[in-house]
């Protein structure tokens, strides 16, 4: 295999893997967006707190997704970021005020109250999710804009990528097809963060708060499971842009997702096994009364089918990014990558990314070490 092309391969794969994991870490947003409606202060804070240890994590996550776009794939982050930025400026607008919300809620001098700060991070619960999901789908269902080399040689103006649509990025969130990848990601990640509370809040209370969240999880597994059913009917039956040697479209095929799976084998059998790992985690999670081990079943199935779905956007000669404009401006590995010295560069600097996994793994093992209980939730000074 030609170096170049590998290492094209090669930083589509670690694409995949944040993307992967960034859906998984959505499960903070899900719980964002469930304990605004409890009733009880005691375990709205408990709740709070949970996900104050982890929101890090899934800002983190989401920064360096794009930064890595940004440094293999600088053709797709000018296009997607620089044309569709109505929708990744709604994206970004909702995890800033996460942050200023687990900062302040409870601290002294917060003259808003903690209502308003919990109104925001119920706002970026909801927006984060299905706008991210958004996002995603347009890699299958495309966008509106169109690519000409060309102008590079136009000195007051050298864009090389131009959004058609005038709205920005706004007339993709209307898309029926890829609002169905966003609830679909909502719902995980609902559902994901009940089987979490479970796992890291002791409430103390004789199982009266174990026994709300198996029924939460119940039925937001249940609505998660008809958006994922409807989301993947409508991908398999969907045609797609296939590739010629040169990286650019060179035909239509029709269902070329379907294709995608079936002609790569081990992503098919990828996606089995986590659709599996997150049915079984979810099912028992909710149905078996103590059982508190779900999020981990569901978790490792959550980044398998995700990468997947990754893998079949952009491997097999497939466009990643679907131009509804002008076909042969669609996005693919080849050419939308950076150049081989870049690459290269880059390549080395990725070694660092197993460091950074173990370092989240510590972190995240260091802080759930001791469960949330009421008694740490007690002072506003020490807690979210």
């Amino acid at each position: 295999m030609d170096e170049y092309i590998f290492l094209q391969n090669y930083w589509w794969l670690l694409i995949s893997i944040l993307g992967a994991l960034l859906v998984f870490l959505l499960f903070v947003q899900g719980g964002q967006t469930l304990f605004m409606f409890c009733g009880n202060d005691t375990y709205r804070n408990m709740m709070v707190n949970s996900l104050g240890q982890k929101w890090e994590l899934s800002f983190t996550t989401l920064v360096v997704f794009g930064g890595a776009f940004f440094a293999s794939f600088p053709l797709f982050y000018s296009t997607s970021f620089g044309g569709a930025y109505w929708l990744w400026m709604l994206i970004l607008f909702s995890f800033i005020i996460q942050a200023v919300s687990y900062e302040y809620r409870r601290k002294p001098g917060n003259i808003f109250g903690t209502g308003t700060y919990d109104t925001f991070l119920f706002i970026n619960g909801c927006v984060g999710c299905i706008l991210l999901g958004v996002a995603v789908a347009m890699m299958f269902f495309g966008g509106e804009f169109e690519v000409s080399r060309s102008n590079l040689l136009d000195a007051p103006s050298p864009v090389i990528s131009r959004w058609v649509a005038g709205s920005h990025g706004i007339e993709a969130i209307f898309n029926w097809r890829n609002l169905l990848l966003g609830f679909t990601v909502l719902f995980l990640a609902r559902t994901q963060a009940n089987l979490y509370f479970m796992n890291n809040i002791h409430a103390e209370d004789g199982g009266r708060f174990m026994n709300a969240c198996k029924r939460a999880t119940l039925v937001n597994g249940i609505i998660f499971v008809i958006f994922f059913l409807a989301f993947m009917v409508v991908l398999l039956t969907s045609a797609g842009y296939r590739t010629g040697m040169s990286g650019n479209v060179v035909a239509i095929e029709p269902y070329k997702y379907f294709n995608n799976y079936i002609t790569m084998w081990w992503v098919g059998i990828t996606l089995l096994v986590g659709v599996v790992l997150v049915l079984y985690g979810v099912g028992r999670g909710a149905l078996d009364r103590t059982w508190r081990s779900g999020i981990w079943y569901s978790g490792i199935g959550t980044v398998l089918v995700a990468l997947t779905l990754f893998w079949v956007a952009g491997y097999n000669d497939t466009a990643y990014y679907p131009s509804l404009v002008d076909a042969t401006s669609s996005l693919t590995i080849r050419n939308s990558s950076s150049s081989l010295f870049t690459l290269k560069v880059m390549s080395w600097v990725s070694v660092a990314i197993p460091f950074v996994l173990a370092y989240i793994a510590y972190v995240w093992y260091s802080m759930n070490r001791k469960p949330i209980t009421p008694k740490s939730v007690k002072s506003p000074t020490e807690s979210y």
